[in-house]
């Protein structure tokens, strides 16, 4: 597995990250260790997680992705770059969500006890808290660095502007500055390629994007004349609606006849050609794979050795040109 530098920072993560959001609902504690497993032996070093995982979890759930993860890190921690996530919504009361001082930095405390471990390598803004003044977030994250709690800060889910915003700020400030963002990104979302990417590549940010096969629909699993599989990221419980808002169209599922058609043209797993395809983009530094089982990581991770043809990129890009300007439902 090849490794890369982390935007403008000196860390090197593996080419792929792992995505852990299917563990505690999705996946049992057994499962997850075994895709935990598979995902090492392929020589992924990096772990991305969240305090709300798993996906779809109530609020009696939250939490418990980290703490599987933190089980599975337990006496070899060093050989992996960890990083999570917090803003979500993680008690009734009304401070225990978004990035107010009191929010981050009970939620970092919360985090490393959870994973077993006295820092992580990259801690992140899940989700923009509009309700929050932007100081107050970039100040805490900044004191968040400042303890050794978190070697590095990057956000998730940010518009172009105001990740730029914030990096201004950090700099007029003194304070630690993002040093990468998680957008949604895949053939079927490609509107960060307008703004975002951009910026990223001219501010050197290192770029993680998740969703890269459409939560699934990109690998031409499902079919539009079924309702989704109830253990599909399309039947997840209060997650099912968000994914199916997003991709269960006929729109896409058009463009997914035709991907899958110039996959099997191209002698590739659709999977793994759709992940090439987001590796391809210059600004990309490591898409986040995701799995409910081992099995289905094999064809993610023949991405990182898959070599696009540039004319097929072409074609794909073609394919998709219209998702350049947004998603009809959202």
């Amino acid at each position: 597995m090849q490794h890369v530098r982390f935007g403008r920072t000196g860390l090197q993560v593996s080419r792929l990250c792992l995505g852990t959001m299917t563990f505690g609902l999705q996946c049992d504690e057994k499962a997850s260790f075994a895709i935990l497993d598979a995902a090492e032996q392929a020589g992924i070093t990096f772990i991305d997680t969240a305090d709300v995982y798993p996906m779809g979890a109530t609020l009696a759930d939250v939490g418990r992705t980290e703490e599987f993860v933190g089980s599975w890190l337990r006496g070899k921690r060093e050989k992996f770059v960890l990083a999570t996530k917090c803003s979500g919504k993680m008690g009734p009361a009304p401070w225990q969500q978004g990035t107010s001082r009191k929010h981050v930095l009970a939620s970092i405390d919360a985090s490393l006890k959870r994973l077993g471990t006295d820092y992580v390598d990259l801690y992140q803004v899940h989700h923009f808290d509009a309700h929050t003044p932007v100081d107050e977030t970039l100040e805490t994250f900044d004191a968040v660095v400042r303890s050794g709690k978190a070697r590095y800060v990057g956000v998730s889910n940010y518009h172009a502007y105001r990740v730029a915003r914030a990096l201004g700020r950090s700099e007029a400030l003194g304070l630690a500055k993002f040093v990468s963002v998680q957008p949604r990104y895949n053939l079927l979302f490609r509107q960060i390629e307008r703004e975002l990417l951009p910026l990223c590549e001219e501010e050197s940010l290192a770029v993680m994007p998740y969703n890269p096969l459409a939560a699934g629909l990109l690998t031409g699993k499902h079919k539009r004349a079924r309702p989704p599989a109830g253990d599909s990221r399309f039947g997840l419980g209060s997650a099912g609606k968000m994914y199916s808002e997003r991709y269960w169209r006929d729109r896409e599922f058009d463009t997914v006849d035709a991907f899958t058609a110039l996959a099997r043209e191209a002698g590739a797993e659709p999977a793994t050609l759709a992940i090439a395809w987001v590796l391809a983009h210059p600004a990309i530094t490591t898409p986040i794979i995701g799995a409910s089982n081992p099995d289905q990581l094999k064809a993610s991770i023949a991405a990182a050795e898959f070599k696009l043809d540039p004319a097929l990129k072409r074609r794909l890009d073609e394919l998709t040109h219209d998702y350049r300007m947004g998603d009809a439902a959202r």
